[in-house]
């Protein structure tokens, strides 16, 4: 029989992702035959799988990765409903993998609620009949009073899997026990009778400390407190932008390798108001000597601190270019004179213009001017590509002497076509001038011939010579980060309380 355990939050960001991983991770470890699942996700950063079918689908990057620690080949069924924002309250529903259209809240509760539920338990039974434990993530919080009627992700799993509950709470926050208290007492009963131990996660300092805290907590409510995850970042991918800085912060990742300041490159990083995928920095944040500068969009002009840019994916494409506009960092961009890649929605924005833009845009605008360093145009329609790629590397622009081969995956609406001849950098995919690459490829920089031939453009071009360095010291390696957040939870939790293998 399967045993199915849902990690539920007391908010968003509490660490659930992580716990889900390095569970499965331990699983694997131990030839356990394990899957993670997430009924219904809200993220914009996505990868492609198959369907059940056989057919090519997307899920939220969470459960790929959850997937990946427990060597797990993912489908969809493993999240099976995926809700992509837009912007303005509206979000692409992503059923089975499937876009099924745009939607405001209120519009997808009424209308396709009901099919998603069905099709998220469907999914799960198929999981239960393959794998001995399905380790289910909740979304943001399990206490959402308003919500409990039609919470997908915590409440309808827990009934629908007949899952225990594991319940996870943030010390970083401030007010962990009480967020903790709080979340049980707004529980439904069927619920509150389902939670089988609480988790802590993030905490710094002297572990002892937390010991009144806990005994105190453990008699009020009769639940147990199976474990204090200390803050450690394993280097997983994030989820979703809370992870970022906000729209009007500058912030900087990376600097932490040893490499000196003065002989690291930055890369700079448009903020775009509906940033999607942007993981695919993720390799580069991690890469010895390079620093990643997400900028707002008000700070085009400091584009002069940077040694090259990469415009991310973005959800809203044709709103996005917008933004740029109206805060001049198209043209800082036209003016940028190092190396600039544009990646999916980050690409069509770079090219001459966007048309058929209001199946794109929440305007009915229909023709819009891009960046224009690219020769391209860009052409929306409502069919949407999702497929993985495999492609020969035609080395050419910021990508200069690059060969093999890229994979990755291609998840965007529109069609590019080129309005005068230039390089194509991936078997006639793409473009790219002597200083501008853009392409459709989401994962580019896990592809160490890419990164590496794209950095030593940057550092060419800041005048530089690159570190040598092992990358490892940076966590560019997956596989490593889910170790890590095993290590986190076969260290520091009591597996046996939650029906689980030790």
């Amino acid at each position: 029989m399967t045993h199915t355990l849902l990690v539920a939050g007391t908010a968003s960001h509490v660490g659930k992702t992580t716990v889900v991983a390095g569970l499965c991770r331990l699983f694997a470890s131990l030839d356990t035959p394990v899957a993670p699942y997430k009924a219904q996700n809200m993220s914009n950063n996505a990868r492609v799988v198959p369907t059940p079918s056989g057919e090519t689908g997307e899920i939220g990057v969470s459960q790929y990765i959850q997937a990946r620690a427990g060597d797990v080949h993912p489908t969809t069924d493993v999240n099976p409903v995926l809700l992509k924002p837009r912007g303005d309250g509206d979000s692409q529903v992503v059923i089975n993998g499937q876009a099924v259209g745009h939607y405001e809240a209120r519009e997808y509760y009424a209308e396709h609620w009901d099919r998603a539920r069905s099709m998220a338990r469907a999914s799960w039974e198929r999981l239960a009949e393959e794998y001995e434990y399905v380790i289910a993530e909740g979304a943001g919080s399990i206490a959402e009073i308003n919500l409990h009627h039609r919470d997908l992700a915590n409440v309808e799993t827990a009934r629908f899997a007949d899952a225990d509950i594991l319940l996870v709470g943030d010390i970083e926050r401030g007010g962990v026990f009480g967020s903790l208290l709080g979340t049980l007492s707004l529980l439904p009963d069927d619920l509150r009778a389902r939670v089988v131990g609480c988790l802590i996660t993030k905490f710094r300092g002297d572990r002892s400390l937390l010991t009144p805290g806990i005994e105190a907590f453990e008699r009020r409510t009769g639940v147990p407190v199976l474990g204090v995850l200390p803050y450690d970042d394993p280097g997983l991918p994030e989820e979703d932008s809370v992870a970022l800085p906000p729209e009007t912060e500058r912030a900087t990742i990376g600097g932490d390798d040893g490499v000196p300041e003065t002989e690291s490159v930055t890369i700079a990083v448009p903020r775009l108001p509906r940033i999607s995928n942007f993981t695919d920095l993720t390799p580069l944040e991690r890469t010895p000597g390079v620093r990643v500068m997400y900028l707002p969009l008000s700070a085009g002009k400091q584009l002069t601190d940077a040694d090259a840019v990469v415009v991310p994916g973005t959800k809203n494409t044709v709103d996005d270019c917008l933004a740029l506009r109206s805060n001049g960092f198209d043209a800082s961009l036209r003016a940028f004179d190092g190396p600039i890649v544009g990646i999916c929605g980050g690409y069509q924005l770079l090219g001459e213009r966007l048309t058929n833009a209001a199946v794109e845009a929440t305007g009915s605008v229909d023709v819009v001017e891009g960046v224009g360093v690219l020769p391209t145009e860009t052409r929306f329609s409502t069919e949407k590509h999702v497929e993985p790629v495999s492609r020969t590397i035609h080395g050419c622009g910021p990508l200069d002497g690059a060969t093999g081969t890229v994979t990755g995956y291609e998840i965007h609406m529109g069609e590019t076509k080129l309005l005068s001849p230039v390089d194509q950098p991936f078997d006639g995919t793409g473009a790219a001038t002597d200083r501008v690459l853009g392409t459709y490829v989401h994962g580019l920089f896990e592809n160490r011939p890419v990164r590496e031939a794209f950095l030593d453009s940057v550092f060419a071009h800041a005048g530089l010579v690159r570190p040598e360095a092992d990358e490892s010291a940076r966590r560019v390696d997956l596989e490593a980060a889910y170790d890590r957040a095993a290590d986190l939870i076969r260290e520091h939790v009591d597996l046996e309380p939650l029906g689980l293998p030790t």
